[in-house]
Formats: structure tokens, C-alpha cells, sequence
């Protein structure tokens, strides 16, 4: 087991069965999202972008380089932005949007995100600096790409700070 989160690929796999694909998952999480990755990778009908710690440096050591790009069918299906530490909004910020521009140019109808606040900069387990207006900008970002979107929670680890964290991602999605 070298994962957490299982509900996203529920999500998609399921809003892909009723019809409202294209689907893409985004994966703002600080772990690479190795179990989504796994599971979507020669499937060229949901595609997968994670932004995330290096895995050079951090757990899951093992996924999330950025020339993992799919495999047979599903290459070209996913994407890995892996982060230094100490990464701040303006380089998070480009990364994101790199990432959700191949979601919209990949022909998403549908965004499933998976959020994870763990990318805080006071968190235990992490080591990026984003700080809680941060995740408003992240919200707005995400919703300017105006698709239909499942917001799916994940990691967040700084636990005084986490709704806090998840408010400001919601109210600047709810602005965007």
C-alpha cells in the first residue's frame, strides 16, 4: 500500500459511466497521487495530473516523475509536475495552471480535484510554503476553467489550521 486516497478514482470512473466525460483528475495534493495514476495509466478516457513533491526527494519515491506520461492507449493521458521544497504560490501557481490547461486542451467535460491542504506551509508532513489566502487563489484558478467539478478532500495534516484552509479554497472557488 502506497496510497491514502481511493474516493477520486471512484468519482471518475463513475462520472465517466454515466456519460459526463471527458473526465480529468487533478491532483493538487502534496503526495503524487500514485494510486490514481496506477489505476487510469493505459486508459485513455480520464485523464491525470498531478502537481506534487518531488518524488527524488519525498515519498512516494517510486511515482510521479514528470516522463511518466501513460502507457499503451493512455499515453499522453497523464501528467506529473513534481515541486522542490519550499515551493511558494507563484511557482505552485504556474504549476497548477500548466496542469489545468492540459485537463482543458485534453477536452475535459468534467474536473474530479483532488485537494489536498497538506501542501500548507505550516504542515507537519510537508514541505511547501502555501499559505491560507493561497488556497483562495487556488480555488479561483480551478474554477476559471468553468467545468463541472468534484472536489474531493486528501491530505492536510497542519489539523489547527486545515478548515481554515478548505474554507479558503471553497469561497475562492464559489468567486472564480
Amino acid at each position: 500500500m502506497g496510497g491514502y486516497c481511493y474516493i477520486n478514482n471512484i468519482a471518475a470512473r463513475y462520472a465517466e459511466s454515466l456519460g459526463m466525460g471527458p473526465v480529468a483528475v487533478l491532483d493538487v495534493d502534496y503526495h503524487h497521487g500514485n494510486g490514481t495514476q496506477d489505476i487510469f495509466y493505459s486508459d485513455p478516457s480520464i485523464f491525470f495530473a498531478s502537481v506534487h513533491a518531488n518524488p527524488q526527494t519525498d515519498f512516494q519515491f517510486y511515482w510521479g516523475y514528470s516522463d511518466e506520461q501513460g502507457a499503451g492507449e493512455g499515453t499522453g493521458a497523464n501528467l506529473n509536475i513534481p515541486l522542490p521544497h519550499g515551493t511558494t504560490w507563484p511557482v505552485y501557481r504556474a504549476a497548477a495552471e500548466q496542469a489545468l490547461a492540459a485537463c482543458t486542451n485534453w477536452g475535459a467535460r468534467l474536473l474530479v480535484l483532488s485537494f489536498g491542504a497538506d501542501t500548507f506551509v505550516d504542515d507537519p508532513i510537508s514541505n511547501f510554503a502555501l499559505e491560507t489566502g493561497d488556497f483562495a487563489r487556488l480555488g479561483e484558478l480551478i474554477a476559471s476553467a468553468a467545468l463541472p467539478t468534484v472536489i474531493v478532500m486528501e491530505g492536510g495534516y497542519a489539523v489547527g489550521d486545515l478548515a481554515n484552509n478548505v474554507e479558503q479554497l471553497l469561497s475562492g472557488f464559489g468567486a472564480g
